[in-house]
């Protein structure tokens, strides 16, 4: 539940159908012409449904690797195996369970993939494009009505039993009736699931559906029907070590502290085009710290190889020294072209004094990231205008012809602004004197009905206008310590209450809160999984997102459209249209983003020479040594690797 400051990964999607459309047939027509028109009809008839194929794409566009390719452009296939790396956990606290499939307390995120494999694996240099493993061909029906899946007969669970279209059923039901909500959500146009053989399953679609439902299915985890007949799957499993469908095995088990993932020398995918140059460390060991703080001074220390930094003073600061200087300590931007976490502070809409909208935009004027980003992040950081910043989803121009299509039924639902304005987050001079944004933002808190009295703004009730900001993680304290000096000089009072990361996880469960700071992954072809972040259904559900516990009817109808549409341009259009009503309604209080995902590592990997532009490519490092390498050292070494 606890999303990280900046960056994560991004998780995704839902689909359409296209339909097609033929007008009247005219009474009098050549026989010829009528003739090949039959002809064209039958050959559109076969066109609609695609033949078996080892990748999917959202709408249906060539895949950037033909079903040929060796290996993906970002693995080394020549990469040794072997050697060890220790990474930190996305998660902050400890985890209390294996499974990462259900809402309840904290899982271990690489279970998915590692442990287990899915029916196709996506790649890292395309925007969305899936590629067969445990499904060796994929078939989509006429107008995309159903999506069939023809399981390798090779595949082989960890125990050595094989892989059955049965499995992939049962994985698919246990997900939707004892995993997290998000599944719910993704796959809630699979009208039903039919096993055709020992090796073919098919899942049949309501229409209209959304176009990256086939991907997102593609995407399933496949575990074993076998051994999970005596595991407790909806509280997580415990302890337990599972049997896995993937690359590695669970070894040791430090409950809540550590986990060891060992490479299974035995896997039948091993050698398949999507792995090969992958899945390369014997071992890996992730680390769960319950502050970062501990976390990074951990790692300073060597006592693991490999953090994920969510804290831009902290990257930009926490780590210089000699170390980083002569190159033993590497910290770099990876993955630059992928989308980044949107991250704000975000209200929760239930509270009474944030229904006004004009109380919100007050409340983000006086954020002022200018000066933060100057004095703490060496202004390295770029400000967050959208939910969907750094992507062509983001809505930086006026609306055109065919979005005011979309939004005009909406007139009188949603802010005129979104009409003929583009948003642009506040701006300052950066020096910390924000007094023009101050009378502004009183201005408009008096018209909302605020008074002052004394050194507070009061409603006609002669209640305070205060907020309590809820914070489980440490560091945060810095960029809300300004804004609270800011409010006060207002009559404004911000509270700051510190929780740890199992208190914190219940009461965002609980929507026990006035204001967090959290993250929206975004990815280039959104879909169903918006619905658990922005859907009036998902907002007072303890397993969702939305903790905006947002409720806009305008907010629905462009979420509808923008999961069916069964186009790129129209997918746009809704998306641009979706991002105008979240910015000019000032949902939250947009922060920033990175120029890549923030990471800090001891230099004893190879990388390969071609870098994932979408992701940051861990799954393709290997062990080059032992100790931490200098620059130098480290050239030197890597000679030796084709």
């Amino acid at each position: 539940m606890m999303m990280p400051l900046v960056g994560a990964d991004l998780s995704a999607m839902a689909s359409a159908q296209a339909t097609s459309k033929l007008g009247p047939t005219p009474s009098r027509i050549n026989p010829l012409l009528q003739c090949i028109g039959g002809l064209l009809l039958m050959g559109m008839a076969a066109l609609s449904q695609a033949a078996p194929t080892h990748a999917l794409t959202v709408y249906g566009e060539a895949p950037r690797y033909a079903e040929s390719f060796k290996h993906f452009d970002y693995a080394n296939p020549n990469a040794p195996k072997g050697g060890l790396m220790r990474r930190s956990a996305i998660e902050i606290g400890q985890f209390d369970h294996i499974l990462p499939y259900i809402d309840k307390g904290i899982g271990v995120s690489e279970v998915d993939g590692w442990l287990y494999a899915p029916l196709a694996v996506r790649s890292f240099d395309e925007p969305y494009t899936v590629y067969g493993l445990i499904a060796r061909r994929m078939e989509r029906g006429p107008d995309d009505a159903w999506l069939r899946f023809e399981i390798d007969p090779r595949a082989t669970f960890a125990d050595g039993k094989p892989v059955r279209a049965e499995d992939v059923r049962f994985s698919y039901n246990t997900l939707m009736t004892q995993g997290s909500l998000k599944y719910r959500t993704l796959y809630a146009d699979v009208t039903g699931v039919t096993v055709e053989g020992p090796h073919s399953i098919r899942f049949d679609f309501r229409q209209p559906h959304g176009r990256t439902l086939a991907l997102d299915l593609a995407s399933l985890p496949v575990m074993p029907e076998h051994d999970w007949a005596k595991r407790d799957f909806a509280n997580g499993a415990g302890f337990d070590k599972p049997v896995g469908s993937g690359p590695y095995r669970i070894g040791r088990i430090d409950n809540g502290r550590s986990i060891t993932f060992e490479r299974d020398p035995d896997w039948w995918a091993k050698d398949l085009p999507v792995s090969r140059g992958r899945y390369n460390f014997e071992r890996i060991r992730m680390e769960y710290f319950g502050d970062t703080e501990v976390a990074r001074q951990v790692l300073k220390g060597g006592g693991y190889d490999y953090n994920r930094e969510f804290s831009a003073t902290a990257y930009t600061l926490g780590y210089n020294g000699a170390q980083l200087d002569d190159g033993r300590l590497q910290r770099a931007h990876l993955g630059p072209a992928k989308p980044q976490t949107a991250q704000g502070f975000v209200f929760n809409l239930d509270r009474p004094q944030f229904k006004d909208r004009r109380v919100r935009q007050a409340l983000a004027l006086l954020w002022d990231f200018e000066w933060s980003n100057r004095q703490m992040m060496r202004n390295m950081y770029i400000r967050q205008q959208s939910v969907f910043s750094n992507t062509p989803l983001a809505a930086r121009a006026l609306p055109d012809a065919g979005e005011l299509q979309l939004l005009e039924p909406l007139r009188g639902k949603v802010p005129d602004e979104v009409f003929n304005q583009v948003f642009t987050a506040p701006v300052t001079d950066g020096s910390g004197i924000i007094r023009p944004q101050q009378l502004q933002a009183l201005a408009l808190l008096q018209q909302a009905g605020w008074q002052p009295k004394d050194d507070q703004l009061v409603n006609a009730d002669g209640e305070p206008l205060a907020f309590t900001f809820l914070n489980g993680q440490s560091g945060m304290e810095r960029l809300l310590l300004p804004w609270k000096r800011t409010l006060a000089q207002i009559g404004v009072s911000l509270n700051i209450r510190n929780v740890d990361s199992a208190q914190y996880v219940n009461r965002l469960m609980a929507r026990d809160y006035d204001m967090i700071v959290t993250g929206y992954p975004v990815t280039l072809s959104p879909g169903a999984e918006l619905y658990n972040y922005f859907g009036s259904a998902a907002a007072n559900d303890p397993g969702s997102n939305n903790l905006m516990v947002l409720k806009d009817p305008a907010v629905d109808t462009l979420l509808d459209g923008l999961v069916r549409a069964d186009t790129q341009a129209g997918m746009l259009r809704h998306a641009h249209a979706l991002d105008r009503v979240l910015q000019w309604n000032y949902y939250w209080i947009p922060n920033y983003y990175p120029p890549g995902s923030s990471t800090v590592w001891w230099n004893r990997f190879g990388l390969p020479k071609v870098q994932p532009a979408y992701d940051e490519g861990l799954d393709s490092w290997w062990e080059a040594s032992p100790d931490a390498l200098t620059n130098t050292q480290m050239a030197e070494r890597l000679k030796a690797t084709p």
